[in-house]
């Protein structure tokens, strides 16, 4: 089969056992159970109504309750709005156009909205992802079809890349050497150029000084794309602070006013054409509630008028339509990088736009059908990212086995090893917290910068530490899949109250250190969070994020504790045996590293007994029982 052909055959695979498990989901669970999944918002109320582009109608949304819980809407997503008053389950399908914290804007293909959502207890589902399925097989088709672009036959490996060797090299005192070697590899390039970032090396700095080289010398635009709306909300903050003019495509994750202020709706809302495009949408909606007065019994004459007045709306959406597209245009001509997501990337905005260069941060996290949709708009497309932190989620095993789980990033450094540049020097570890990592992922090639090596939270400080629950009675226990360990959950916060004594000593509540603890394991986490609303020393509650390892990837804390929760007599492990998620906890931590688990369990993998040799080497191995008796 052939390279293309492949890809959607694995893709079809992962889009049904995705649709399956998801469906089950939806039409099993109770709306208590899909609220804590972060899948319903309910209750709902509808703030406004209005009428949009083409055919249709928009409802903003806002949540009543749960205004803290996480959830996972966003932007571009498909939704149903339904009603669960009395027996009847009524329910209409949109899409998500933009989300601001509560809030959230559904466009709806509707002439009018039913009655019933006028009645209450309304909520809103999010439905299966659809949209981004089609999208990438879109992709995937075309690429197919492109057999002759140069760009193509590389990342199929049908053609060697090529790179020019005339460009005269820059010197940008802001990067150090393996940065500025990167510049120079993006600059050579005429097909592709991988930047590989370790944790703390600076990716995201070498990312925006290669745009603003690229724009100065090309005089060119530029596509900036991330798998995740996080990753492009930090990519774009970081260009508009380099004073570069951004268009950010789909709502941002976050909401600042900067953020909100590049996003491609509200530049579209500046525009000088945008006033004249409210005024015929609002009498475009006249229309429509006039015709909408002739609702039942009635005669010959008053249908023929209805049907003038919808006429006559339709007639003025579509002058709205015009003009609104004007504007985009305008806006999109004028950015010089464009942001989105990688699906976002297919929006109707830049269809037929080429860029000089696509950049995709984080490519190691994009399942590779969705880098298709960016690449297809690249002149020279740049990877960005870290195969030894955690690859895309894949549910089905059938399509990861037989090579979905392969990211582009991981291909095109086997295929195109002179097509890359390692960063070495990292910014963010104390170098007994860097070693481990450097040792077992990057060739020992690491080294901590002057300004982060020898840094302590205060002197003296043990900046590493593996607590060993062996014998301690600390045993796991199932709730539904997701493993927790309660008696090690409690250890935790119990050493987290003593180190709290210490910090003390040495911090102000305003310059307190800020605290991770992180554990592979959903209900884990659930379980920290209880705990710690329980507990009474409430001076550093504030400070601490729990999260799971996966949800914490991207982010660093002063202090980071693992909770590694895996405690059975079998000595079975699960999702720690994939020994990049422990890359990503272990490499998360600025100050102090603390790692808390069962070593006769975790020593069945040889990774993690090295790891608790080289604790040990550190002299940084401890018994929780040293703890306990305190």
């Amino acid at each position: 089969m052939d390279y293309f052909g492949n890809l959607l055959a694995l893709l079809k695979l992962e889009q049904i056992e995705d649709r399956n498990s998801f469906q089950t989901s939806l039409t099993t669970l109770s709306i208590t159970q899909r609220k804590k999944n972060g899948n319903t918002w309910f209750p709902v109320h509808i703030k406004k109504t209005t009428i949009e582009r083409g055919d249709y109608i928009s409802v903003e949304i806002e949540r009543s309750n749960d205004q803290e819980a996480i959830h996972h809407f966003k932007s571009g997503a498909s939704v149903a709005l339904f009603s669960n008053l009395g027996s009847v389950n009524h329910r209409i399908v949109g899409q998500v156009s933009y989300l601001v914290e509560n809030r959230m804007k559904v466009m709806l293909r509707l002439d009018e909205l039913p009655d019933w959502i006028h009645d209450g207890k309304l909520g809103i589902d999010l439905l299966f992802d659809e949209y981004s399925y089609k999208q990438m097989q879109n992709a995937l088709l075309e690429a197919s079809k492109s057999s002759k672009n140069p760009l193509i036959q590389v990342l199929t490996g049908e053609r060697q890349p090529v790179f020019f060797s005339s460009a005269t090299p820059i010197s940008l005192d802001r990067l150090n050497a393996n940065q500025q070697l990167a510049i120079e590899k993006i600059r050579s390039a005429n097909d592709i150029a991988i930047i590989h970032g370790p944790p703390g090396t600076g990716k995201t700095t070498t990312i925006i000084e290669a745009c603003k080289v690229l724009l100065k010398e090309r005089n060119c635009q530029l596509l900036v794309v991330a798998p995740s709306n996080t990753a492009v909300d930090l990519l774009t903050d970081q260009l508009l602070k380099a004073q570069i003019n951004v268009t950010r495509i789909g709502s941002p994750s976050r909401v600042t006013p900067e953020l909100l202020h590049a996003t491609l709706d509200e530049q579209i809302s500046q525009t000088s054409s945008i006033k004249e495009v409210k005024k015929i949408r609002k009498r475009a909606n006249q229309f429509r509630e006039m015709a909408r007065r002739y609702k039942r019994n009635f005669g010959k004459e008053e249908r023929i008028q209805r049907q003038t007045l919808f006429a006559e709306a339709a007639k003025l959406i579509k002058e709205a339509d015009a003009l609104e597209q004007y504007a985009t245009e305008s806006v999109i001509k004028n950015a010089q990088v464009i942001t989105a997501t990688l699906v976002g990337a297919g929006h109707y905005s830049i269809k037929n736009i080429c860029f000089e260069a696509v950049i995709i941060d984080e490519a190691a996290q994009a399942l590779e059908p969705a880098c298709w949709i960016p690449i297809l708009k690249a002149k020279k497309l740049i990877l960005a990212g870290d195969h030894q932190q955690l690859p895309p989620t894949i549910k089905s095993v059938s399509a990861a086995n037989q090579g979905l789980k392969e990211t582009l990033l991981e291909k095109c450094i086997h295929l195109y090893p002179q097509s890359g540049v390692m960063l070495q020097e990292q910014y963010r570890m104390h170098t007994s917290i860097m070693s481990f990592s450097s040792q077992k992922f990057y060739q020992s090639s690491l080294i901590a910068h002057n300004s982060v090596a020898n840094t302590l939270l205060f002197p003296n400080d043990q900046p590493l530490q593996f607590i060993d629950t062996v014998g301690c009675g600390f045993d796991e226990r199932d709730d539904e899949g997701s493993i927790y360990n309660l008696e090690e959950a409690s250890f935790v916060l119990h050493y987290l109250s003593m180190l709290s004594t210490s910090l003390s000593q040495h911090y102000s509540p305003e310059n307190y250190p800020r605290i991770a603890i992180i554990s592979p394991y959903a209900s884990q986490v659930d379980k920290f969070k209880a705990l710690l609303e329980a507990d009474p020393l409430s001076i550093y509650k504030d400070k601490v994020t729990i999260n799971t390892i996966d949800g914490f990837q991207g982010q660093e804390r002063d202090i980071v504790i693992i909770s590694l929760t895996r405690s059975n007599q079998e000595r079975k492990i699960g999702f720690l045996s994939d020994i990049r998620r422990m890359n990503v906890a272990m490499t998360r931590a600025k100050k102090k590293l603390v790692m808390v688990g069962d070593s006769l369990t975790l020593s069945k993998l040889p990774f993690y007994a090295d790891l608790i040799t080289y604790s040990e080497k550190e002299h940084a191995y401890y018994s929780a029982w040293e703890y306990l008796n305190n």
